[in-house]
């Protein structure tokens, strides 16, 4: 079905020309994944706002909330971190460090439950913990005790008893293969390790050496632990640099290109350890064009991120972003079709759904989804679209989860939200209508300021006879050319004068009404 999918869409299975592009600049780095030319993956890390998801901290419990089955961590930020009674294991405690059991894969643990935490969590306790969400908003950053570093091919677990392989490699004799490597490998007693997708098809060396690296990285972070006291970060995700390096370069990378000779350096140093030939991929960009705009990044992504995207059908995808989850509306647009309504409905959905999934990558947008589809009287084509949408959810590295087309022809899924998304890191809200994108129209802002100068001028009848309002030019504008009779009417009906004065700096929804004289503020 996914064949007949991508031959509706006129998509290759084949990916050439895959490239990494890297602009390092002073105030932010920024990488760029394109596959044949098409901008797949997008980040962006700035200076003063680093990427403290999978940073490792040694914090201190502050206070525990039994009804909400929670703790909160001290770990040097404004807002305490947030940890889950089930995000938190013994192991990680501070003062049990050197005493990890280390034949806890021989004897089952004892349950921990809610009612234990206090006692194992005592406040003021000093506790290990790692960043899985940054901080959104106005919330602190979410915690968990279940530590894990990612290395090139491996993760390493060190409060884990248990290996495993990732899901994603799904071939039952290569998994066996990998199972073989897993159990070969020398792995310390109570430390777990996953072998990574990319690791699908390596030799059993490239496992070894990835070992070896992780766990001298953990005694590292172990010392510093004993050294530094709470609240502290033992250890640091690396930077956009080194983290393309890592999850990013694979075989089906043909080339990696960066506008900065130090990183560029390094990322050559780096990928030298994992194999030599990779290391004529990586490549210096010394020209005097923008590299982004040398490759046609920034046309894509300037296109890419309007709350109206096109689709090469003519049909377009509409997505909003509110507190509680994102909205994606899809339309036919332009997308007319010919005799054959059902085919056009379904060409606009599967370009809708290839793109959403892209989309959701590339603004870094997670929480809960709803995509609204074109109606589909099939259920046949309900599901094309739905395996669609499963097929290009399994290249995300955030966990997704994603339901089948209700017959209200809605899509639901849910994307891992570890960070603010790309829009809420590149914008803020406008100052000018506070983030709703819209603001009163000027015959409602007159409608307004009629009511006020009613009330105002029968208050001040006796006492003011003189009353002058400032206002927008625009709204001015709507008064002399539409409302002068009504305004006339006032003054009679009060016997008051009423003079105006339009002030550029003033907002289009906001009015002054002063006593001319005296230039004393009134109010209704």
């Amino acid at each position: 079905m996914i064949d007949k999918v991508r031959k509706i869409l006129g998509l290759s299975s084949r990916k050439t020309g895959n490239k990494l592009i890297l602009s390092v600049e002073k105030l932010e780095s920024r990488v760029a994944l394109l596959e044949n030319g098409r901008l797949e993956e997008y980040s962006v890390e700035r200076k003063n706002s680093r990427n403290i998801v999978g940073s490792v901290y040694k914090g201190k419990v502050r206070n525990i909330e039994m009804g909400l089955k929670a703790m909160f961590v001290d770990i040097g930020f404004e807002k305490n971190a947030f940890l889950h009674f089930w995000d938190a294991i013994p192991a990680a405690l501070d003062s049990g460090i050197e005493e990890i059991d280390r034949s806890a894969n021989k004897r089952p643990r004892k349950r921990i439950t809610a009612k234990d935490i206090p006692n194992i969590y005592p406040v003021g306790s000093e506790v290990i913990v790692q960043v899985t969400k940054g901080p959104i908003g106005t919330k602190g950053p979410r915690v968990t005790t279940n530590l894990s570093f990612a290395g090139r091919y491996l993760v390493l677990m060190p409060f884990s008893d248990r290996s495993g392989i990732s899901r994603k490699i799904e071939d039952p004799r290569e998994r066996e293969r990998l199972r073989k490597i897993l159990r070969e490998l020398k792995i310390p007693e109570g430390v777990g390790v996953i072998i990574r997708t990319v690791g699908e098809g390596q030799r059993a060396r490239y496992f070894v050496r990835d070992l070896r690296f992780l766990l001298d990285q953990w005694t590292k972070v172990e010392q510093l632990i004993r050294e530094h006291p709470a609240p502290c970060r033992v250890f640091e995700e690396p930077d956009l640099a080194e983290r393309t390096v890592r999850d990013f370069l694979t075989e089906e990378i043909d080339e990696v290109i960066c506008d900065d000779r130090q990183s560029t350096d390094r990322m050559i140093e780096m990928v030298g350890q994992i194999s030599r030939r990779a290391r004529n991929r990586v490549r210096f960009y010394d020209n005097a064009t923008p590299i982004f705009e040398t490759y046609g990044v920034q046309k894509q992504i300037d296109d890419a991120f309007h709350r109206q995207v096109w689709l090469k059908c003519g049909g377009y995808i509409v997505i909003d972003e509110t507190e509680a989850l994102v909205a994606i509306d899809v339309n036919t647009g332009r997308n007319k079709g010919g005799r054959n309504v059902e085919k056009t409905i379904l060409q606009t959905n599967l370009e809708a759904a290839d793109e959403i999934a892209r989309q959701l990558r590339l603004r870094n947008i997670g929480g809960l989804i709803i995509g609204d589809f074109i109606d589909m009287k099939g259920r046949k084509d309900q599901q094309m679209v739905y395996n669609l949408m499963k097929e290009r959810l399994k290249r995300d590295k955030a966990r997704t989860h994603v339901l089948p087309i209700s017959p209200l022809g809605l899509m639901e899924m849910t994307r891992q939200r570890a960070q603010e998304s790309l829009s809420d890191t590149i914008y803020e809200n406008c100052p000018y209508c506070g983030g709703r994108g819209v603001v009163k129209t000027s015959m409602t802002t007159s409608v307004e300021l009629h009511r006020t100068l009613n009330t105002v001028m029968r208050k001040y009848q006796d006492s003011v006879h003189d009353f002058r309002v400032i206002l927008n030019p625009d709204v001015l504008k709507r008064l002399k050319e539409e409302d002068e009779e009504l305004l006339i009417e006032l003054e009679r009906r009060y016997a008051g004068r009423l003079m105006f004065r339009g002030d550029p700096t003033f907002h289009h929804e906001k009015f002054i009404i002063t006593d001319a004289n005296t230039g004393v503020e009134l109010t209704a």
